[in-house]
């Protein structure tokens, strides 16, 4: 076929599989001043039984080494953070106030296939969560546009606040904002550069089975975060304000019941 090999490229370059790779070899924080991250997650997976599961995986950042975080909501709409490194070196930081039990524990992040993605926690916590993910025009309409854009427009709060609306509608993923406040009081700006949908998601979480995907009966958020309706895999910049002993909060010292404590708390265990 001519032009064989540039196709077989560009078919490989829409696989989220190669651009977090890609991300896990090369990223770089961004340029500032704020407390900085370079990587991919999803934004949220909503399951109609009521729970939600988000991913943020950040091999590069301003923070400490890179690290890996899940966050889940129970249906009784408690937060249990799971990560890799210490709380007040990964997302608790900035949600701690809002979240019941924050766990530290090795997480674990195999892709099946070049669309396929499965997180795991071992041991007393038992997660086990998998995901497909999937391209269409519209996805790859707006991963166009994201390509293109002047570097200096992802800090404008006029941008953001647009896009996350459009995008919102869009998609259909309910209420979106790029920026604004997190729990513990830091303003935040979210930069996803690139998107995929989530086709279909199973999860566990100590061997409770969380049902089929679809949007929650009200739609969750943290703080001035709010968690999509739909499941969005993407690769993204965050920029989080630097903490200020005056005005945010800081963790405290993580769960010391053991490491069943969010498994416990909302009735799984």
């Amino acid at each position: 076929m001519p032009g064989g090999g540039l196709w077989r490229q560009t078919l490989m370059m829409t696989q989220p599989r190669i651009w977090a790779e890609r991300i896990e070899q090369t990223a770089n924080v961004p340029d500032g001043d704020a407390e900085r991250f370079a990587g991919y997650g999803i934004m949220a997976q909503p399951f109609t039984s009521g729970h939600m599961l988000a991913l943020r995986r950040w091999p590069a950042t301003t923070l400490s080494r890179p690290y890996t975080s899940v966050w889940h909501r129970s249906p009784q709409e408690q937060w249990t953070f799971y990560s890799d490194a210490p709380a007040r070196q990964s997302c608790p930081r900035y949600f701690s106030t809002a979240v019941e039990h924050t766990v530290q524990t090795p997480i674990e992040l195999e892709w099946e296939s070049d669309s396929v993605l499965r997180v795991r926690i071992a041991g007393d916590v038992g997660l086990d969560w998998r995901m497909a993910l999937e391209s269409n025009p519209l996805t790859g309409a707006l991963n166009a546009m994201s390509r293109v854009l002047p570097e200096p427009l992802w800090r404008q709060r006029w941008f953001l606040a647009s896009m996350g609306l459009m995008a919102g509608l869009a998609l259909s993923a309910g209420r979106m904002r790029l920026h604004g406040r997190v729990p513990n009081g830091q303003w935040f700006q979210a930069n996803p550069q690139l998107i995929w949908m989530v086709r279909d998601s199973s999860a566990s979480l100590g061997g409770h089975d969380f049902g089929a995907i679809g949007p929650l009966a009200r739609q969750a958020n943290l703080a001035d975060l709010w968690m999509p309706q739909r499941g969005i895999f993407a690769t993204a910049r965050s920029f989080m304000e630097p903490y200020d002993a005056a005005r945010h909060a800081l963790p405290l010292a993580p769960d010391s019941n053991s490491i069943r404590a969010g498994v416990a708390a909302h009735g799984l265990a």
